[in-house]
Parts: structure tokens; C-alpha cells; sequence
């Protein structure tokens, strides 16, 4: 596929997930686009920038959500020099 096309295809995902209201939606629409795992990943991904958030050090975000390294690190980078997405969701303090 060409780039531009995929380019409005992630744009269109955006917009799918602006247009969800409720919890159960999200779940509906994740469950039908995702596999478990993939959810799982996310949410421990998720939860990790939380934990990150509240000052855990790696080895405490490490033991308590069993994430690789590679995957909290990732997780850093992308709170530390990312587009600010994890703060502006989970604020400063790993809490919205």
C-alpha cells in the first residue's frame, strides 16, 4: 500500500477513536480490531507510563507489571522525548 493511503488510514483510526463515547464501546471496538494480546500489551504499557509518571524506578515498574526492558525503556523515551501523549492522558503524576 502506498504511504499516503496508509497515512489516511492511521488519520481515519484517529478519528474512529474520537468518536467512541463510552467504555463499552472502546472495549467493543478494541476486542474487534485487536487480538487480547495486543490489548494486554497496551494496557501494560499504559500502566507502566502511570507508574513511571508517579516516580517508580524501573526495577519497581519492572517486578510489578513484568514488562521487558525494552518495553519500559520505549515507555520512557516516549514520556521524556515523545509528543507528550502519556502526560497529557495521565498527567504529570500518573493520574488524569
Amino acid at each position: 500500500m502506498e504511504k499516503q493511503h496508509l497515512e489516511r488510514h492511521i488519520e481515519d483510526l484517529y478519528d474512529i477513536f474520537l468518536k467512541l463515547k463510552t467504555k463499552q464501546e472502546c472495549k467493543a471496538f478494541l476486542e474487534d480490531l485487536c487480538t487480547y494480546k495486543e490489548v494486554e500489551q497496551m494496557a501494560l504499557r499504559a500502566y507502566a507510563a502511570k507508574l513511571f509518571l508517579t516516580g517508580k524506578t524501573y526495577a519497581e515498574i519492572i517486578d510489578e507489571t513484568e514488562v521487558s526492558s525494552a518495553t519500559l525503556s520505549r515507555v520512557s523515551r516516549a514520556i521524556t522525548h515523545g509528543s507528550g501523549g502519556y502526560r497529557a492522558i495521565l498527567g504529570e503524576d500518573g493520574h488524569e
